[in-house]
């Protein structure tokens, strides 16, 4: 088989594993600092098996947690809170 890679490399990247509860339910993330995507952060929802590459110009975006991670308004509210303290 023919391969043609764009890029192979290892990278050594800082991995924060957080749980929390509010009133919208729980939340178990991982979020993923790595050098690779120019400052912004891989965040995983470990419950739903859903994940996106997110700064902060991506929690400004009207939406973006809802469609990415599946979430209702009152919950997207909840994690956009709590990622701008962390991204």
């Amino acid at each position: 088989m023919d391969r043609q890679f764009l890029y192979d490399f290892d990278e050594t990247a800082t991995i924060r594993f957080v749980s929390f509860f509010a009133d919208e339910g729980r939340f178990d993330l991982a979020i993923v600092k790595s050098d690779h995507f120019f400052g912004k952060r891989i965040v995983l929802d470990m419950q739903k098996n859903r994940f996106a590459i997110i700064g902060e110009d991506d929690l400004a975006e009207p939406g973006y947690l809802e469609d990415a991670f599946g979430l209702d308004a009152a919950s997207a509210i909840t994690l956009k809170q709590f990622l701008e303290e962390v991204i």
